[in-house]
């Protein structure tokens, strides 16, 4: 089973390497602007699906993986900040606060229907001081993060709890799309099977 994943994020590649170290990495093209109105949890399975077709276009014999992160607070999405002064906005806006991290998954077999899921988790900001939060800005890792943060990374000092899936707020739901590839190695030919 050739596997794709269309990303070029490395978090994300690092984390579908705990599932499988057979895969190749396709960075998706897709539009992924939101469509107003449209509820944000349909929204990241839409991009992840959008991804996943993309990169099935340049590989047609492979499964291929979408995932969409997305930070939201009020009900609203924060996206990457455009500069350090929108990151500083958009932290000081979850300090004190919980959020709702939404990641999307779509997994597109050669043949046959797509496969998709979206995890929701809660994540529980301290209510940090302005010398953290400049210290923070200073590392230069809010700038390229969905809601200005990386759990994975220095991030992890602003947080102060956690309910859901830990690996869907770094970019993939791992358990979710490991059982979906299971399931799609078991409906396989016995020759293309690679994983069980």
């Amino acid at each position: 089973m050739q596997i794709v994943l269309a990303s070029g994020s490395p978090r994300r590649r690092e984390l579908l390497a705990l599932i499988t170290e057979e895969f190749t990495v396709c960075p998706a093209d897709a539009d992924e602007t939101l469509r107003p109105g449209a509820p944000l949890s349909e929204e990241v399975v839409r991009l992840s699906l959008l991804k996943a077709q993309a990169a099935q276009r340049l590989h047609p014999e492979a499964v291929c993986i979408g995932s969409d992160t997305m930070v939201t607070i009020d009900g609203l999405p924060l996206g990457k900040p455009a500069d350090a002064a929108q990151a500083a906005d958009m932290l000081r806006r979850l300090r004190g606060r919980t959020h709702e991290v939404l990641t999307g998954l779509a997994v597109l077999p050669p043949e046959g229907d797509a496969r998709t899921l979206c995890t929701r988790t809660r994540v529980s900001f301290r209510n940090f001081a302005e010398d953290e939060l400049a210290a923070y800005l200073a590392t230069g890792e809010p700038l390229d993060k969905a809601g200005a943060y990386g759990i994975q990374g220095h991030g992890a000092l602003l947080i102060e709890g956690i309910e859901g899936d830990y690996y869907s707020v770094m970019g993939l739901p791992v358990a979710g799309l490991h059982v979906i590839l299971r399931q799609l190695a078991r409906e396989m030919p016995d020759s293309q099977r690679c994983m069980e």
